[in-house]
């Protein structure tokens, strides 16, 4: 399959059934909220590469379904006392700016660029991008964010500063995405620890499906 170069002056994209095997579908353009919007709508995402922007839209996709959630042990006791105090959209810039700088396991470096993080803020700022935080005396010590359009939710990162905060405010967050009718959390591509909470591979064609319908 070819890769596309996006044209600065059009922000659609090509089919994703053209992407390649392991999902790259084209590249360049840029991060404005309307080629983002775009961009989720049809079920493609961006990540850099260097300086390049990169269009993602893998086969299989890793999804939740809120109603299949699963809730460690582990953090059953602190969801039952309230351990930490959990909040929405309080500090979306502390959030994002920390799943930049945290250090994760076999990764040399961050996607989320500053370019990236710019472009987040700014659809923060007009309503789509969410974060949901926990603190714990006072401090933020996890959370996560992603955008929210229709009934569909794209979860893009997480952080944890303590053992449990990314699992709780992941799993409260979930809770209050059911209560508001999302039918879908897009988790892009597969981890172990996303798997740990319910989440499962569809083929790209029936997220797609499932994407058109919940939009």
């Amino acid at each position: 399959m070819p890769l596309f170069a996006l044209d600065d002056n059009c922000i659609g994209f090509p089919p994703v059934h053209l992407a390649e095997p392991d999902g790259l579908l084209a590249m360049g353009g840029d991060l404005s909220v309307e080629r983002l919007l775009e961009a989720y709508r049809n079920g493609i995402f961006p990540w850099y590469s260097g300086d390049v922007i990169l269009w993602w839209s893998p086969d299989p996709r890793l999804v939740l379904f809120p109603e299949e959630l699963k809730i460690q042990k582990s953090v059953k006791p602190l969801l039952k006392k309230n351990y930490f105090e959990f909040t929405i959209n309080k500090d979306f810039r502390s959030v994002i700016h920390h799943c930049q700088i945290m250090k994760r396991p076999g990764q040399s470096g961050t996607w989320i660029t500053d370019e990236m993080k710019k472009a987040y803020i700014r659809m923060h700022e007009a309503g789509y991008a969410h974060s949901a935080e926990v603190w714990k005396d006072g401090e933020l010590c996890g959370g996560l964010y992603g955008i929210k359009l229709g009934k569909v939710f794209f979860g893009e990162s997480m952080f944890s500063k303590v053992s449990n905060a990314s699992r709780y405010a992941f799993i409260k967050y979930v809770e209050v995405l059911k209560q508001e009718g999302i039918g879908m959390i897009d988790c892009q591509v597969y981890t172990e620890y996303l798997e740990s909470f319910g989440a499962r591979m569809i083929s790209r064609q029936k997220f797609i499906t499932i994407l058109k319908i919940l939009l």
